[in-house]
């Protein structure tokens, strides 16, 4: 197909659509940067983004360069798999804990449980059902961090993932080998608000900033000086995030993660957890029990029984799977309320502008929702939102990219905020999973009334790649202290849906 440049008009009147979105086959990159979903220029995946690419004026691939960061990490990262993750690993007969889930939670939690104990006190096992990450939440999200929320806590837990990033050698690394690259862009946030808001908004920062974090207030004639590309129709302010804010690579912190653990004793087994033994926790008059092993099978379908002291429940959008199988929402009392994490499913798409926005733009929040930023150099972009109501919810069945949602909702935003992106021509497209909390969209952390030795991880939102790190943190006091010690996290308990409470975060994304 002859590459063209189309505005977004000529897409609204129906012309030409299928040549620029016929998108043949739909498969996620397993490492950083754009997922191309289409069988590339060559027929065979030639433009499947597998090194960082750099394009010319036109948005056409130039050069791709051989041998960098990106070829070693995805080299390493498919041994690390086929080497832990195989379903010949061996699946041992009891353990101390058992983590199910293996993605950024899951591995956080893992990493400071080991990292902390003076010597082996406990044997960690990581149960991960999807070795490749097709379906993971943080391999496929838009790699964000930021220190803007309305909640005092999810400010603390971000700074928290923030510190550790700064510091990833230290944690991380191993000798005679260089430290782990995330490839942290500091470019901020901006939150663009009304002026109807700007009062709430001014509010916010200044707690932000009490609690540390470098964020500024600016009216929309600063806005403009800074960012001469922004259309400000309807804006009165926004907050930017000046330092710790910005995004990097999910991808290369997991396999960090995982490469540190396993040489800290953590072992990770591909399999699928399909139940849970219990056992009264004390005599017979007590209404707690426990867990006391957990039922999975391999890829082959092939059954094993470990038995466990502790469970933790990093399971993601499936996380409610999982609760289920140990006792919520099947039985009367307090087992009554099941975990109210669904997944929901959300799409981000890539695009090439000439002429759009420089290198040190901002991850940009209108105030429709809409998001963007700058992916890599050549005039990439990546961009998404979310849908305006639960009806608009796309079906989580299938991993498809709904591109109407783009057509009809996100471009004409993205056009109406920043002008030059009236003519953008689409690159790619995929679809990701949050891990959706019903109840108020933010974490459920910690313990069980019913179930003693069953605790959560849950529930993050879209939040937890930048909470990932402090949630694993507080998950190891638990699991260690049996109590949370850098940020007090007990507002999140699961508690709070029992008692009918509420902890409500305005800035969701």
């Amino acid at each position: 197909m002859t590459s063209m440049r189309l505005t977004r008009k000529h897409i609204l009147s129906g012309r030409l659509c299928r040549q620029i979105w016929s998108v043949s086959e739909k498969r996620p990159c397993p490492l950083m940067g754009i997922r191309n979903f289409s069988n590339g220029k060559d027929g065979n995946g030639g433009n499947s983004y597998e090194n960082d690419y750099i394009y010319d004026e036109e948005g056409n691939e130039k050069i791709r360069p051989g041998g960098g960061k990106t070829r070693d990490l995805k080299k390493y990262f498919k041994e690390s798999i086929s080497r832990v993750l195989s379903p010949e690993a061996d699946i041992p007969r009891s353990t101390d804990l058992v983590i199910v889930g293996g993605g950024l939670v899951g591995s956080a939690v893992a990493f400071f449980t080991a990292h902390k104990q003076t010597k082996k006190e406990r044997d960690i096992l990581v149960i991960e059902k999807d070795p490749m990450y097709t379906r993971a939440s943080s391999a496929l999200s838009a790699g964000g961090i930021r220190h803007q929320f309305s909640v005092p806590e999810n400010v603390q837990m971000s700074m928290f993932t923030t510190d550790f990033l700064r510091n990833i050698k230290f944690f991380l690394g191993e000798i005679d080998e260089p430290p782990p690259d995330v490839q942290f862009n500091h470019h901020g946030y901006l939150f663009l608000a009304t002026p109807e808001k700007v009062a709430k908004l001014d509010e916010l920062v200044k707690m932000q900033r009490y609690l540390g974090a470098e964020v500024e207030l600016f009216s929309a004639e600063k806005l403009k000086q800074r960012f001469p590309w922004l259309n400000l129709d309807g804006i009165e302010a926004g907050s930017l995030g000046l330092h710790g804010e910005g995004w990097f690579d999910p991808h290369s912190l997991l396999a960090a993660l995982k490469k540190k653990n396993i040489s800290l004793g953590v072992q990770y087994v591909n399999a699928e957890v399909i139940g849970f033994t219990k056992k009264l926790d004390g005599n017979e008059l007590s209404e707690q029990y426990a867990l006391s092993s957990v039922i999975m099978k391999d890829s082959n379908g092939k059954m094993y029984e470990t038995n466990c002291s502790q469970v933790v429940n990093c399971a993601g959008p499936w996380a409610a799977e999982i609760a289920e199988l140990a006792g919520l929402g099947t039985e009367p009392g307090l087992l009554s309320v099941p975990l109210p994490v669904q997944p929901r499913k959300r799409f981000i798409y890539a695009f090439h502008c000439h002429n759009g926005p420089g290198i040190s733009t901002p991850l940009t929040v209108d105030i429709t929702g809409t998001y963007f930023r700058r992916e890599g150099v050549g005039g990439m972009y990546i961009c998404g939102a979310s849908p305006e109501s639960e009806k608009e919810e796309p079906s989580i069945d299938n991993m498809d990219v709904d591109y109407d949602f783009f057509n009809d909702k996100v471009w004409p935003r993205l056009a109406h905020r920043v002008p030059a992106f009236e003519s953008i021509k689409l690159k790619s497209a995929w679809a990701g999973f949050y891990d959706y909390n019903v109840w108020d969209q933010n974490l459920i952390i910690g313990g069980h009334p019913v179930i003693s030795n069953f605790l959560f991880a849950n529930g993050m939102s879209g939040h937890g790649l930048q909470q990932s790190i402090c949630v694993g943190n507080a998950m190891s006091d638990l699991i260690l202290k049996n109590k949370s010690t850098a940020v007090d996290l007990t507002r999140f308990s699961f508690d709070r849906i029992l008692r009918n409470e509420k902890v409500c975060e305005d800035f969701i994304v």
